[in-house]
């Protein structure tokens, strides 16, 4: 008998309790699951894929779509440029020029809207930084090639290098990984063809 009253007190207990109610309550359970697993598809979702640290590594093999190499259709005289600007820089040489092809799509005098410069889109501040003339193709081309590889060595991967470069680094710094902007991830994917 004593078993029986202390078996019906503690269920009286618990199911007035708010932490059991809910549990109880097969409506606010599905809620309470619906709403955490919208978090874990949208919110976390994104933090996952915007994280330096929970990133895999990627690896880049030949395939029958492509070997991740520049097949753009430019063959001016900026081309060896650029090619010597990534190597002297120690910049992957395609990844160089599908910036390039990305930036200013191979036009010597391009200004964008934001006032970036040149082959490269240099900003002025970047270019005065790195002591070079953003509006020399030469000078232009070392200068982003230098920029790039700098973003390199601070970030770690060539993926968040290419977003600081679009983004600035501040942006990086501030998302943990590339930022949520639309143009900067679509600027991502499109140079490292992923």
């Amino acid at each position: 008998m004593k078993r029986i009253v202390l078996g019906a007190l503690t269920t009286a207990v618990l199911a007035a309790s708010p932490v059991a109610a809910e549990f109880l309550s097969s409506k606010s359970s599905k809620a309470s699951f619906r709403s955490k697993t919208n978090v874990l598809d949208t919110r976390a979702k994104q933090q996952y894929n915007n994280s330096v640290r929970l990133a895999p590594q990627k690896v880049y093999t030949p395939s029958k779509w492509g070997d991740g190499s520049f097949k753009g259709k430019y063959n001016g005289p900026y081309l060896p440029m650029a090619r010597e600007a990534a190597m002297r820089n120690g910049v992957p040489v395609d990844l160089f020029l599908k910036l390039v092809q990305q930036e200013s799509g191979w036009n010597a005098s391009a200004k964008s809207h934001k006032g970036a410069l040149g082959l490269a889109q240099l900003m002025p501040e970047t270019a005065r930084r790195l002591n070079v003339d953003p509006l020399d193709p030469y000078q232009n081309l070392d200068g982003g090639a230098r920029y790039l590889a700098k973003q390199y060595r601070k970030f770690g991967s060539w993926r968040l290098a290419l977003a600081a470069y679009n983004a600035g680094p501040q942006a990086v710094r501030k998302y943990g990984g590339v930022p949520p902007y639309k143009e900067t991830q679509n600027y991502v994917r499109v140079i490292l063809g992923i």
